[in-house]
């Protein structure tokens, strides 16, 4: 195995809540309210579609707001990795990756290891916008069982959502995390911050029409047909714990081009309404500019307007 280099799942598609539109002559990002499946190949027009994404759409009443998933694996936080995050916003590269408690930071010549006191309390972090930035990976049907399609978001409520979903349903199911049958579903919510307008973020849920309980049984069964087979999920995990711990950064120069694209595009970025970024978060670490204003300073110039003060 080569040293440095993360060993991640292997990724056969994309799931965005977002896409890419061309404006003036400029792709920048849109929000949407519904999931897109692609595949990992981008031409002009944006990602090609994936075969999965006309199917359930076709199953489905109206938008694509849930799609049937299974994780790969049964510790919670192999599935979702979800870290503070600094990007070069020009490369794409990771800068400065940690947990609340220590980070890894690219210097000239190497990588340091550093205290990490999240963005609000460490001013490299405020000065180059480290934001929250998680990656969950699900697997969508049956044709590739250890391929994965990718889910990637710097929002708040996806993030704490879905790592509390993972938790919860991992530890009910006695660690059978691995065999519940769920759905990745989009919900909506409205908040002061968003103007009371509908903001998106994603969820995980046991399937329409079933139950906790019935999600349960099925699991326990397809566990004892995986252990009959001779399926070893406790070293499929051991593996992919390895993998991860085996580099620095998860993410690598080939995933920079669209990093980039996606979010941190020119002039400031499209702030809330960027890919994954229905609620209000960046579908990655946001853009920070000095010329376009945040949300946070929208609301504190308009408060200071309503209170008769300068801002």
């Amino acid at each position: 195995m080569l040293k440095g280099l993360a060993i991640t799942p292997p990724v056969i598609g994309r799931i965005s809540i977002g896409r890419i539109v061309e404006k003036n002559g400029k792709r920048h990002p849109a929000a949407d309210d519904q999931f897109t499946i692609t595949t990992q190949v981008q031409q002009r027009d944006g990602w090609l579609l994936h075969p999965l994404n006309e199917t359930l759409r076709k199953a489905s009443t109206g938008k694509l707001r849930a799609i049937p998933v299974r994780v790969l694996f049964n510790d919670p936080d192999l599935n979702l990795r979800a870290e503070y995050s600094l990007f070069d916003r020009e490369t794409g590269r990771p800068v400065c990756v940690g947990n609340g408690e220590t980070c890894r930071r690219a210097g000239d010549a190497s990588i340091e290891e550093l205290p990490c006191p999240s963005p609000d309390g460490c001013a490299f972090g405020q000065q180059g916008g480290c934001k929250p930035y998680g990656r969950l990976n699900v697997a969508i049907g049956d044709e590739d069982e250890l391929g994965s399609f990718v889910f990637r978001t710097g929002s708040f409520n996806s993030i704490r959502t879905l790592a509390a979903r993972l938790h919860y349903f991992s530890a009910v199911s006695g660690n059978l995390l691995a065999c519940l049958p769920l759905e990745l579903r989009l919900r909506g919510k409205s908040t002061a911050q968003s103007y009371r307008s509908a903001i998106y973020y994603v969820d995980l849920s046991v399937r329409s029409g079933t139950t906790l309980e019935a999600t349960i049984t099925e699991a326990r069964e397809i566990n004892e047909r995986r252990r009959e087979a001779g399926f070893d999920q406790a070293a499929l995990d051991a593996a992919a714990r390895a993998g991860f711990q085996n580099g620095a950064f998860e993410d690598t120069v080939e995933d920079a081009s669209a990093l980039v694209e996606e979010f941190y595009p020119e002039h400031g970025g499209a702030g809330p309404s960027a890919p994954g970024n229905a609620d209000g978060q960046s579908g990655a670490p946001d853009t920070v500019s000095g010329t376009t204003p945040t949300l946070r300073q929208k609301l504190e110039r308009r408060t200071a307007r309503l209170a008769g003060t300068p801002s």
